[in-house]
């Protein structure tokens, strides 16, 4: 019954990944912001919002898989599950109107595309489990937390595609440090995208075959 070694340490680090990042909006000061604000009336007040609901639904998520939750104590797995799906909802619409102040159009277009992506498998973990359909919900479920988890992944991506852009460019920073720094980040949602989908979907193939196997608990 025990949490895998490598759940834990996915808690970590996904702890330590969003705590800091989110640390300056919880101060509530637009000059704060790690992103340009335009707006201190719409934009930052939803972005603030969406970031905290977010972090709420990671956490909630990760109680959605503790087994002795799910096994022994199924009314603390679906309170945890409503929890989980009230957030994802609010901060993804609330993400929608954050993308409308995005000036770049490959950004904006990464996050819309998250947006979406996270906010249907959402539905239909949801839709699955109140139909008691509930092989299907654990997939959907297991394709949602991973789409909530790319803004883990994208940032720790940051690293490796600045190394990528460093040898793509033959060893060279073209444009200088800033123009590095900004190509980079117009793309690391895209690959923490690719990257949460491939991770998760080899993860249901794998496991289910174990299952069939009745090695482990979907």
């Amino acid at each position: 019954m025990k949490q895998s070694r490598s759940w834990w340490l996915l808690v970590i680090v996904s702890l330590a990944v969003m705590i800091p990042f989110m640390a300056p909006y919880m101060t509530l000061n637009p000059d704060s912001s790690r992103v340009e604000v335009s707006s201190r009336t719409v934009q930052f007040p939803a972005l603030v919002a969406h970031i905290g609901f977010a972090f709420v639904a990671m956490v909630s998520g990760f109680m959605q898989f503790i087994r002795v939750l799910r096994q022994r104590h199924p009314k603390v797995h679906r309170y945890a599950g409503r929890v989980y799906v009230a957030s994802v909802f609010i901060s993804g619409l609330l993400a929608l109107v954050v993308i409308g102040y995005v000036d770049d159009f490959s950004k904006a277009v990464s996050f819309l595309a998250l947006t979406l992506l996270w906010l249907i498998t959402c539905w239909k973990g949801y839709r699955t489990a109140v139909r008691r359909r509930f092989d299907e919900h654990r997939i959907w479920m297991i394709r949602s937390f991973g789409i909530t988890l790319v803004a883990v992944c994208a940032r720790l991506m940051v690293p490796v595609l600045f190394l990528t852009y460093y040898v793509l460019n033959g060893l060279t920073v073209p444009g200088g440090r800033e123009t590095m720094i900004d190509r980079v980040l117009n793309v690391n949602i895209w690959a923490g995208l690719v990257v949460e989908l491939v991770l998760v979907e080899w993860l249901i193939v794998s496991r289910y075959r174990e299952a069939k196997r009745g090695s482990v608990d979907v």
